[in-house]
């Protein structure tokens, strides 16, 4: 079965060099657009529904077109990233992503909005998929949960900054629906200037490295032949994702105004919160694992503070924000550990056709966690006048929750017992 290779075989495949860190930074800045983009719909539910008549359904609908492409060409690319390389993919995916956003932003009629999001998410899922190869390839792996946390925690600067565009760019919200959704294309345009200069770096690198790794691309009857541990970590991608995303991305800021009564700019701020927290803790977790392992613990940890946060939102009057410490704790813990424990499950000859599989079922979970949450709160009539018709929302996210932190407790007992893959050991003691 799929064994991960050890540090000193991939540092001498991927010959470390200072260059690393600049591509780092760029694969950062690619990322950070994506992330602004892909959440510029929340910020904008409550708007979308008093200015264009969007349903819950609708609104909820326009995040999780996202995900469609996912399911039908990340598997694809994951295999293109295989044979094409990670840098070339994020350049193209990239482009089309521009595309997404700018009809996102002409927005009429619905259609034409929902078309941008489809487009987008093409960019989306392969542009993760693509980066997070990357960086695989550039760092070495007794140093790859740090430089993975690093990503990360710059791409939370993305979510953030659109989490308080409300604020800094009020002007634009106070102009209607449609100005901040130019913003989001602008952004996005600046990332794919990063990713063309990573493509422009990384050509070199990748023609002296390719040749040397001699690698070969999986057969057909070995794409879906990884060990136990890959399954359960792959469950962890997906039930930790549909909860996360759909709540963040699409319900937070309007049951935040409906169902604890703030403004527009307050449960904004909240919201925000989450990634503020995470911009700087993920490079903390990245560090500690690299220098302890404890991987799996670390993402029972993590997972278990989801449903806890539902709770505190659903159960107590407590501030707001206690809720966004918890969730802001699991969002830096749970990325910043499962991303590169991924990378050392898998070998790196399979790594982008690993993360297609992981994409593709991923975006269907969250896909359909988003048509359930809209539906269900439909149904429940949840809104400003019924606040507690989001109840059922919530439960729905705490059962999936719950599934969550069920398969990392599988992952954590395997990877406890003689068949794991170092990810309880630290960075130095991995073989």
């Amino acid at each position: 079965m799929t064994q991960a290779a050890s540090p000193t075989g991939d540092q001498h495949d991927f010959p470390v060099t200072p260059l690393r860190w600049l591509a780092l930074g760029l694969a950062a800045l690619a990322i950070f657009s994506t992330y602004y983009e892909s959440d510029v719909i929340g910020e904008l539910a409550d708007l979308l529904g008093r200015q264009r008549g969007f349903t819950q359904a609708q609104i909820g609908n326009l995040n999780a077109a996202m995900y469609w492409p996912s399911v039908g060409l990340a598997l694809f690319g994951g295999l293109l990233i295989d044979r094409f390389g990670a840098a070339r993919m994020a350049c193209w995916t990239a482009a089309v992503g521009v595309a997404g956003a700018v009809l996102t932003a002409v927005g009429e009629p619905y259609a034409v909005m929902w078309t941008g999001r489809f487009l987008f998410g093409i960019c989306e899922g392969a542009i993760f998929m693509a980066l997070i190869t990357g960086l695989a390839l550039w760092f070495p792996r007794s140093g790859i949960a740090l430089a993975t946390s690093l990503f990360l925690s710059l791409a939370r600067v993305g979510s953030f900054m659109c989490n308080r565009s409300t604020i800094w760019a009020k002007p634009l919200y106070d102009a209607g629906w449609q100005p901040p959704l130019w913003l989001g294309a602008a952004i996005t345009a600046l990332g794919f200037i990063a990713a063309l200069l990573l493509f422009t770096i990384d050509r070199r690198r990748t023609s002296v490295t390719a040749a040397e790794r001699g690698h070969q691309l999986p057969q057909w009857r070995e794409l879906l032949q990884f060990d136990a541990s890959f399954w359960y970590i792959l469950g962890l991608h997906v039930l930790y994702a549909s909860v996360f995303f759909p709540f963040r991305q699409t319900y937070a800021v309007e049951y935040l105004q409906h169902a604890k009564h703030l403004s527009l700019q307050e449960a904004a701020s909240v919201n925000s919160g989450v990634f503020f927290a995470a911009i700087f803790a993920t490079p903390l977790f990245g560090f500690l694992a690299d220098r302890f392992g404890r991987r799996a613990l670390f993402l029972c940890f993590g997972t278990v503070l989801l449903p806890v946060t539902l709770l505190v939102l659903g159960l107590t009057d407590w501030n707001p924000w206690i809720s966004t410490v918890l969730m802001g704790i699991s969002w830096a813990l749970v990325p910043a550990i499962i991303w590169p424990s991924t990378t050392l499950i898998v070998e790196p000859a399979r790594l982008g056709t690993a993360l297609g599989v992981i994409t593709v079922i991923q975006a269907l979970g969250i896909l359909g966690s988003n048509l359930a949450a809209g539906a269900l709160a439909d149904a429940a009539q949840a809104g400003a006048d019924n606040p507690a018709g989001y109840s059922v929302m919530l439960v729905f996210f705490g059962a999936v929750s719950l599934l969550a932190l069920t398969s990392v407790f599988l992952l954590w007992r395997r990877e406890s017992g003689p068949n794991g893959h170092g990810l309880e050991l630290p960075g130095t003691q991995r073989t």
